[in-house]
């Protein structure tokens, strides 16, 4: 059963993370997202993206109990490197824009996603969350480069060992999205947007993403790689083995 749903219009193609009740990411779901961005890059049709969360939660980041189901020996490198690494790096590098309308929630591996956009239109009822050192990890997903380039290294910092929510209207005023919309209207105000720019010069706006990938974002690929390293050592660690523990059982970690 897919847990992505894709719709295309008028050169607009939506993609709804669709994995109740939290829209986690599974193996499955990535692996929709890497095909449906590879199609989109191909396809002259599509011309702009829309990625969104059904319901109203974005997305929770990875499904903890699939990765722990595949037992204690998991590789973490080897997981981003086949996942979420290639997954930013198509986002980034497709020269069409993404638009992320973030309709709730948005937590772990999400944020990585959502940030990885070229916009970011929010409901008054999201929220962001870095998420990973809850279950003594370190932030992946281009988090750790993307976060601190849209609202600074000590913010950053701030929000990562802290585990706090940033809320909406907070993450505008800090340049982490553009837009603060109600819910109700989100996606329409979204697709809004969206159909202007479908109607733009889309050659210019995928050599301006480019000029801006160099300027903003030349280390990308190598970040990528540099957070998959240091996963893989946060994973075997006693913090990470204890958060996990602590999130399963819903109780608060004792590191």
């Amino acid at each position: 059963m897919t847990a992505l749903k894709t719709d295309l219009l008028d050169g607009i193609l939506t993609l709804t993370i669709d994995r109740p009740p939290a829209n986690a990411f599974s193996l499955g779901l990535i692996d929709e997202l890497q095909s449906a961005f590879k199609q989109a890059a191909r396809d002259s049709q599509t011309r702009v993206i829309v990625l969104t969360g059904a319901g109203k939660v974005f997305g929770a980041g990875q499904d903890i109990a699939e990765m722990k189901g595949g037992g204690e020996n998991i590789s973490y490198r080897q997981h981003l490197l086949k996942t979420y690494n290639p997954l930013i790096m198509q986002m980034r590098q497709i020269e069409k824009p993404v638009l992320g309308a973030i309709n709730g929630p948005c937590a772990g591996a999400s944020l990585g996603i959502a940030l990885a956009c070229d916009l970011r239109f929010a409901a008054d009822s999201a929220r962001f969350v870095v998420g990973f050192s809850g279950i003594g990890l370190v932030p992946d997903s281009g988090v750790s480069l993307l976060l601190p380039a849209l609202i600074g290294l000590g913010r950053a910092s701030e929000f990562t060992f802290s585990n706090q929510p940033i809320g909406a209207e907070k993450a505008l005023a800090w340049g982490m999205v553009n837009r603060v919309i109600p819910f109700d209207n989100l996606m329409v105000e979204t697709l809004q947007f969206a159909a202007q720019l479908a109607s733009g010069p889309l050659g210019a706006f995928g050599l301006s993403k480019r000029l801006f990938n160099r300027a903003m974002l030349p280390n990308l690929e190598e970040m990528l790689d540099y957070e998959a390293h240091l996963q893989e050592i946060a994973g075997k660690s006693l913090e990470h083995k204890e958060g996990v523990a602590a999130f399963l059982e819903k109780r608060t970690p004792k590191f």
